[in-house]
């Protein structure tokens, strides 16, 4: 399991959009279970992906907890800006 925190320059909306990309249906295929502004879980592959996002002083600060997905979730928070 692994748990890290990033922070972008991005907004919430574009960090989100990435997510999606990413981890979706047009990236590496896992399932939205959860979806909400400040939270989205993807599932698939036996493990699971939970982003949670919150605003700070212009910057978005993204928590991504996971299992089974660690080198994605490493190479994702390592493409943001």
């Amino acid at each position: 399991m692994l748990n890290l925190e990033v922070r972008t320059k991005l907004s919430q909306q574009e960090v989100v959009q990435q997510l999606k990309e990413f981890f979706g249906k047009g990236g590496l295929g896992l399932d939205v279970t959860e979806e909400s502004p400040q939270c989205l879980t993807f599932e698939g592959g036996g493990g699971h992906v939970t982003a949670t996002l919150c605003p700070e002083e212009g910057k978005t600060r993204l928590t991504l907890v996971t299992q089974e997905w660690d080198y994605q979730v490493k190479k994702f928070a390592s493409g943001l800006a």
